[in-house]
């Protein structure tokens, strides 16, 4: 096989956001990702879980978040101009509204498979990927997108959001009974996403104020509070729990610094949709990036999973989606406010992505690897999202902050 085309230009004089040979390798690799995942569209509508050549793996169960995930992504991909992103968008956009649904109970429902109700717990980390599917579909103009949009905004404001503290509360059985007192902050993390993304789908305000309220307490107050490392885990009362831990993927023990890096890039979005004010919102991203940066990349590349609570290495699992939120993180720092060493980490996430993770063969990126740097399967069966590796490789070459998809269909 021959060698694949270099990623960007040797010349340190040349920001790679503004290279050519950089810029299309981003599409290129973004490309390459939607064509991987379009054959996940399986002919009764549901998506399969594909391996890492592309073949459907048979029994996995469709879990709500990959279901919103894809909408959102082949959103993105029509707004490049793709012609079969409308069939994924369709197929999703049914899916959440005839099974994810709950027409017994209201909410949407964690898991489903051909029998029928896989999982019905009703976590706010699904609730709040609904919302952020049904915005990108608004703004890519699906018919059924408004209806959808209403219905889980329904939701969230009876369910899920808590006026007193301005948060997200977590988790209901099915037909809502809470069954735990847990608080966290990776619900309320992709809660400022979506409703950073309702805002620009609606231009609505209680959403901005909304995520505005929760980007103040877990940076302003508790990263700030805390060396700019953010802790996950809280009590009901909106006290960190130290001892927390849970489920090892989505609630690990200690902090997550690529929770960080998410953060510091939404922070800088909500700094731009609301009007650039001057409050300190680029330096405080710049804190949560720069902390976990320093603190998770590993020596041999790429960022462990999570830390303790003094910033040392608790798991030192290396994924795929800390590099690409790493990489989005760093090209918005440059975008906002630049300082001479991003150019330098930038570089550096895009060429460890892409020895490491980008799977030149068959495309898309692998989920982990071994100490050894090697592709390795143990968290996760096959090749599970295309959510975060796909925003790595095209955020990056917009020149904006916020309404990605806007400018990304203005540009095509």
């Amino acid at each position: 096989m021959s060698p694949h085309p270099p990623i960007g230009t040797p010349d340190v004089d040349t920001p790679w956001l503004s290279d050519p040979i950089h810029r299309a390798f981003l599409l290129r690799d973004a490309q390459r990702q939607l064509d991987f995942f379009r054959p996940s569209l399986r002919a009764d509508g549901a998506f399969d879980v594909l391996d890492w050549e592309g073949k459907p793996i048979p029994g996995a169960a469709q879990e709500l978040h990959s279901t919103t995930r894809m909408v959102h992504s082949y959103v993105l991909g029509k707004a490049l101009g793709r012609a079969d992103a409308d069939a994924m968008i369709d197929a999703g956009m049914a899916f959440l509204w005839n099974k994810h649904r709950d027409a017994e109970h209201g909410g949407y429902l964690w898991a489903v498979d051909d029998a029928g109700i896989k999982d019905g717990t009703k976590l706010a980390y699904g609730q709040v990927f609904v919302l952020l599917a049904a915005s990108s579909a608004k703004l890519a103009g699906h018919p059924d997108a408004d209806r959808l949009l209403a219905d889980v905004s329904e939701v969230i404001d009876r369910h899920y959001w808590d006026e007193a503290p301005g948060l997200l509360r977590d988790e209901y059985t099915r037909d809502w009974q809470p069954f735990s007192t847990y608080r966290g902050m990776n619900a309320n993390m992709h809660g400022v996403e979506a409703h950073l993304a309702a805002f620009e789908a609606t231009g609505e305000r209680l959403y901005l104020d909304r995520a505005g309220r929760i980007l103040d307490f877990f940076i302003t107050r508790m990263a700030a509070g805390n060396d700019w490392r953010v802790p996950e885990h809280y009590t009901d009362a909106w006290e960190v729990d130290p001892d927390y831990a849970g489920n090892p993927m989505f609630r690990p023990a200690g902090t997550t610094p690529g929770h960080s890096l998410e953060l510091g890039r939404l922070t800088l979005q909500h700094w731009d949709l609301a009007g650039r004010p001057d409050d300190g919102a680029p330096e405080r991203a710049r804190h949560l990036v720069e902390r976990a940066l320093a603190d998770a990349w590993a020596p041999e590349g790429g960022i462990v999973y999570t830390l303790d609570h003094g910033g040392a290495v608790a798991i030192p699992d290396r994924y795929w989606w800390p590099v690409s939120e790493a990489i989005g993180a760093v090209a918005a720092l440059i975008k906002a406010q630049p300082t001479p060493g991003d150019e330098t980490w930038y570089r550096r996430l895009w060429t460890f992505a892409d020895t490491a993770f980008i799977d030149h063969d068959h495309g898309g990126w692998f989920p982990e690897i071994d100490p050894a740097g090697k592709p390795t399967g143990r968290q996760f069966h096959g090749k599970p999202d295309i959510y975060h590796s796909l925003q790595a490789a095209l955020y990056p070459s917009l020149t904006s902050l916020s309404r990605h998809v806007e400018e990304l269909a203005r540009e095509r």
